[in-house]
């Protein structure tokens, strides 16, 4: 094993770095990881997601959620050498600098392996399914290789998370539809673009995105860590997904109480 003595070390961001996600609630971030660590991870993580996938229906035969990727989530709890990525403090002081809070905590890591032919990941806000107090959240979706537009990386509405309408949607066929039909009415800027290798975006839970289908015949992985301001409290479920939530990523946390469990270290 390797020390990867970069997910430790710090990245700097600049003022305007700051001010532009602030504003967008988004922001696309070079040079975060270097192509060795990316690619033992990419072993890594491959091997535990194969090991841990229980899909065993085709991919014709799935919804549209389920066309979108293979999910497998904490794997930080299955696998030490995966935990150094999920708890770098490289990834969490950038999540604290463009949030502007004392510290994070980790909310919960993901795998989302998108399988070639897979189809597109539905326009949504991740904050649909939290049982969060504030917009304090922040997830980094980091690709394990080079991501170009035929594989279905990342798509970011810049600014969305002012619209309050589809916030009330699970991800899905209807609101790719809703949320499509309201993002063409305003003037959000619709951002799809390739990810380099090392490049990771960071984007707030209000935030409207979605991914496309991958077009290519290589599997599409990425691993994603949600960061939430440290000082986290949880708020009362108002839905089926919050408190699955609350139930999975929060276990014993009480409500208007800081969210301080053993599933939710602080990691900056």
């Amino acid at each position: 094993m390797s020390n990867h003595e970069i997910l430790n070390s710090p990245y700097i961001l600049k003022q305007e770095q700051i001010d532009f996600y602030q504003k967008h609630r988004y922001i696309k971030l070079k040079e975060v990881l270097d192509a060795e660590t990316l690619s033992y991870f990419n072993v890594l993580i491959t091997k535990k997601v194969e090991e841990l996938n229980n899909m065993s229906v085709p991919l014709e035969e799935r919804s549209t959620y389920g066309k979108a990727f293979l999910q497998i989530f904490n794997l930080w709890t299955k696998d030490q050498d995966i935990k150094q990525l999920v708890f770098s403090k490289r990834l969490a002081s950038i999540a604290t600098q463009l949030m502007q809070v004392e510290g994070v905590r980790l909310y919960h890591d993901q795998a989302l392996f998108k399988e070639p032919g897979g189809g597109i990941t539905p326009w949504h806000a991740d904050q649909y399914y939290w049982p969060l107090e504030t917009d304090k959240t922040v997830t980094a979706w980091i690709p394990l290789q080079m991501t170009p537009l035929e594989m279905g990386p990342l798509e970011f509405s810049a600014g969305s998370h002012e619209i309050l309408e589809g916030r009330d949607l699970e991800i899905g066929d209807a609101s790719e539809v809703l949320i499509q039909r309201r993002l063409k009415v305003t003037d959000f800027k619709h951002v799809v673009e390739s990810f380099d290798l090392g490049e990771v975006s960071f984007h707030s839970g209000w935030v409207f995105h979605r991914a496309g289908a991958n077009a290519s015949e290589k599997m599409r992985k990425v691993m994603t860590v949600i960061y939430m301001d440290k000082d986290m409290m949880l708020k009362k479920p108002t839905n089926e997904g919050q408190q699955n939530d609350w139930d999975t990523w929060c276990p014993g946390a009480q409500i208007g109480q800081v969210i301080n469990t053993h599933l939710n270290p602080v990691l900056y």
